[in-house]
């Protein structure tokens, strides 16, 4: 037994000497099996199963990206898409708002867009003479900020407010956002020219970073036979959920067991991007929480109440990577975050059992 009172499967593992770890790459010696995993952990998995069986329904191929959104989504976070035009990324975002029931929003960012045009402004009514506040686009529920490095860092800074902490602010004047407030931010990696790139204090905000990659041969094929099988009618999936059945399912992940071990495990990790000798500057605390909450997803959608390495090493490249500066050698050297994230999991001991 663990601390946490949950029955231990023993499997076959090597310690390492002294420690309670086994070395990296080796199977995991423990799983949490408790006898019955909670209610509402179950409901929200099977919700999740059927959120992401009517997304596929409109987008072919992409079920590792997809689902990293709905964890995202699920961690009350926010996603950045970094991917080439033409990829989904936007549909991708209005079939989700659909099949969860929240209103949506979608905002093309351009050089001279004002942070006004995202939050809104205050107006003179000419019916009552009085100054009254009209709602931008920030006021929905999952907002796609489409190229969000192609607007001044003014007008990103308005949206990072939003995302931080659920408000803007107008002539002085706080406006809470409606909750849930999800932001999907696309960002064009190929054009440089006139855009403004997010530093890595903004890009820290963001809880996930994901790419989607062109299909293969098979999923293109399929992807076009559905188009010509329809017609010209879009797809339409079905609505599974609402507002509050989403924060219902958040709410369920506070149910989800974190076990010390693991917990240290994350620490670790986390803790091993600052020490790399290619990083400059490493994960924030913040990634920590991230790969907390992102691993206690994962594991709902196993339709389990407790986190195993293994949802960790699922979460963690998308959920740090952003997160690195990197040593100016290693743009030089093509080497990424995703690499270095990829390198520590590899070589960081997991927890065993206790």
């Amino acid at each position: 037994m663990t601390g946490s009172g949950l029955p231990q499967r023993h499997e076959p593992g090597h310690a390492l000497p002294g420690t309670g770890q086994v070395a990296a790459g080796t199977p995991i010696a423990v799983t949490s099996e408790p006898a019955s995993p909670d209610a509402s952990v179950l409901e929200t998995s099977r919700r999740c199963a059927q959120i992401l069986a009517e997304v596929e329904q409109v987008i072919v191929g992409k079920r590792e990206a997809v689902t990293l959104v709905l964890l995202g989504v699920l961690a009350a976070g926010h996603i950045l898409i970094e991917d080439l035009p033409g990829l989904g990324k936007t549909l991708l975002a209005r079939s989700l708002a659909h099949v969860l029931g929240l209103n949506f929003t979608r905002v093309q960012f351009t050089p001279d867009m004002l942070p006004a045009d995202l939050t809104g402004a205050a107006m003179l009514d000419p019916r009552t003479g009085d100054v009254v506040f009209r709602p931008g686009p920030v006021f929905t529920n999952l907002l796609l900020a489409d190229e969000i490095n192609r607007t001044p860092p003014k007008t990103q800074a308005a949206l990072l407010e939003a995302m931080g902490e659920g408000q803007v602010s107008v002539d002085g004047i706080t406006h809470r956002l409606s909750q849930p407030f999800v932001v999907l931010a696309t960002d064009n990696p190929i054009e440089y020219e006139g855009t403004y790139p997010l530093p890595e204090a903004q890009l820290d905000r963001f809880t996930a970073r994901i790419r989607l990659g062109y299909l293969d041969s098979a999923g293109e094929e399929e992807m076009a036979r559905r188009r010509l099988d329809r017609g010209s009618a879009p797809p339409q999936p079905r609505q599974v959920a609402d507002a509050a059945t989403l924060l219902a399912m958040r709410e369920s992940l506070e149910r989800v067991h974190l076990d010390r071990d693991v917990l240290a495990y994350i620490v670790s990790l986390v803790a091993a991007t600052r020490a790399h000798p290619k990083v400059t500057v490493g994960a924030s605390p913040r990634g920590t929480l991230s790969v907390i909450q992102l691993s206690r997803g994962h594991a709902v959608l196993e339709s389990r109440d407790y986190v195993t390495p293994e949802d960790v090493k699922s979460v963690a490249v998308p959920a740090l990577a952003h997160r690195l500066a990197l040593r100016p050698e290693m743009w030089v050297r093509q080497v990424t975050g995703e690499d270095l994230v990829s390198e520590i999991l590899a070589d960081l001991p997991v927890p065993r059992a206790g």
